[in-house]
């Protein structure tokens, strides 16, 4: 009989030619279980998932209740559902009040999608502007807001009408024109390595985007729902886009993601055509049960509260010649060292010591720091610890 590990090979379709092949069989808070029953501390958070842990019990419980109540009833927008319409009101509520109107998917892919649509729609212009170095997706749509790279290489032509500009360039948003729709924008770029944006850029470029017409957009499918020790990274800058996307943290560990803007925004989608956007398992009832429990973990637990004085301890413990620097906000960071190669090898070494960490698709000399949020003060420490001892073993080696 094959073992998992070759079943997976041989019938799932392959991302790399050199998958980990680590094989779990459980999760629960910061870690992952092997076979074997070694434990593992997820100090990637399933990339920015499990934002209050794995199998955070509200989540299990609300999840479970919905199951036994009705799963898939009918395509999004058109029945009343109780956990479609409490997730959005519940998300209105944490809100600035022109983000009042929720419009749930299945990925932070399809997000970017949908406001890609909106925009369009609602401005009645063609043109997109993008970051570059940035990440939005894997689809067609958002990956032609991605400058042309190894990533994209082989799968155009992508969508004309889109510019780039550099992140946290003053310069640069005189591209910003009265032909831009939309300005997509991560206010902490996160596959870039973690760069996070300055407050008189942010200004300058809500000025210019009021200035032109043009909708601001904030994806904030990495850095929402806590991740940067506030529930939404914009509010660390005082500015409120004009549509917001989120995802990945949002659900717990469940697959939804959102766009959120105005209502009259929104309300464009409605008419001229009907049915301007559509998704058949969007809100999922199971999903928006597990964004719902998830919301009100981070708020009623003060989860969100803990996350700024984690990150310092992480930047405080994390201290070594080889460590060229530490960015972020919060828990997103990325620890960079001289090389891909360096970076690798003491990830690879931390896999073997009982910790997840990775790289990012734009910097590659930088590892992930991105645990989960419920993450203690003691575990910090342990997770700190074997990485120094794999940075000392990994340098000695190439010294």
């Amino acid at each position: 009989m094959l073992t998992q590990r070759q079943l997976f090979l041989k019938h799932n379709a392959q991302t790399s030619t050199t998958p980990l092949l680590l094989e779990f069989v459980k999760a629960k808070g910061i870690y992952m279980y092997d076979q074997s029953g070694k434990k593992y501390m997820d100090l990637i958070a399933g990339i920015g998932v499990s934002n209050i842990g794995h199998c955070h019990q509200a989540v299990v419980n609300a999840v479970k209740e919905q199951v036994e109540t009705y799963m898939h009833l009918m395509v999004y927008g058109e029945f009343v559902q109780s956990p479609q319409v409490n997730f959005a009101t519940a998300l209105a509520a944490v809100l600035p009040a022109s983000l009042n109107c929720t419009y749930f998917v299945n990925s932070g892919t399809e997000a970017v999608e949908g406001a890609m649509k909106l925009a369009k729609r609602y401005t009645g212009r063609k043109g997109f502007i993008a970051c570059k170095n940035a990440y939005h997706g894997s689809t067609q749509g958002a990956e032609s807001l991605m400058e042309s790279d190894c990533y994209s290489s082989g799968y155009g032509p992508f969508l004309p009408h889109v510019s780039f500009i550099n992140h946290n360039n003053l310069a640069d948003l005189a591209q910003i024109t009265n032909e831009t729709a939309a300005v997509f924008i991560e206010p902490i770029q996160g596959e870039a390595g973690i760069r996070v944006a300055d407050q008189v850029y942010m200004q300058a470029l809500k000025d210019r985007c009021t200035a032109t017409g043009t909708l601001l957009i904030f994806d904030e499918i990495q850095s929402g729902f806590g991740r940067t020790g506030k529930m939404f990274a914009f509010e660390h800058y005082h500015i409120i886009p004009d549509v917001l996307l989120l995802a990945k943290g949002i659900g717990g560990g469940m697959p939804i993601g959102a766009f959120i803007s105005s209502i009259e925004i929104m309300s464009v989608l409605s008419h001229s055509p009907i049915l301007g956007h559509m998704t058949t398992f969007g809100g999922h009832p199971v999903c928006c049960a597990a964004g719902l429990a998830t919301l009100r973990t981070l708020i009623d637990d003060g989860i969100v509260n803990e996350v700024e004085e984690k990150g310092q301890l992480f930047q405080s413990l994390l201290k070594h010649p080889s460590i060229k620097e530490i960015r972020g906000k919060g828990l997103m960071l990325a620890v960079e060292f001289n090389d891909f190669d360096t970076n690798k090898a003491i990830i690879d070494a931390c896999i073997e010591d009982g910790l997840i960490s990775d790289w990012f698709l734009h910097c590659s000399n930088s590892m992930r720091i991105a645990p989960p949020l419920t993450i203690t003060t003691t575990e910090i420490k342990e997770a700190c610890t074997i990485i120094l001892k794999n940075v000392n073993l990994v340098t000695r080696a190439e010294n």
